[in-house]
């Protein structure tokens, strides 16, 4: 119980800061090169769903799963999120005409309560501790981590 609750902790944690270069990359995009605006949306998400997935795989899950199968469900995952996410991003801001960034705000919080469990339950499923950090901390007397 107490490893998953760390294990959540530390998801958050990266995800905010995949979240970070998305809102930093998405204000890059609309603010100084003034693109439309699902061009700068899309480009901030594939680059925090990057580098999410590297970090997470390597120190939320500790997983050696196989990248490519990993990356294809992540994929998977994308497929159904990100046409939803950027039709309710069009609706909410050229439709209704909300702030961008509460809208983008609001996709983030989707995507990080949507995305965990899909993580943890479908890409990681079975291979959750399996990777060399994992290894490591199983060999340790007291069986914490030193990170």
């Amino acid at each position: 119980m107490k490893k998953e609750l760390l294990r959540t902790i530390k998801y958050v944690l990266i995800a905010a800061s995949a979240g970070l270069i998305e809102i930093g990359s998405f204000t890059l995009m609309n603010e100084l090169f003034h693109w439309n605006y699902w061009v700068s949306y899309l480009i901030a998400l594939v680059l925090s769903v990057l580098w999410n997935f590297t970090i997470n795989r390597r120190y939320t899950f500790k997983s050696a799963s196989n990248v490519p199968k990993a990356m294809l469900l992540v994929f998977a995952y994308y497929c159904v999120f990100t046409p939803l996410s950027t039709l309710l991003e069009h609706y909410l801001t050229d439709k209704l005409g909300w702030n961008e960034y509460l809208v983008t705000g609001i996709n983030m919080v989707l995507n990080l309560a949507t995305e965990f469990p899909f993580q943890r339950f479908v890409v990681f499923r079975n291979t959750i501790d399996t990777n060399d950090l994992a290894a490591k901390e199983a060999k340790e007397p007291d069986g914490e981590s030193e990170q």
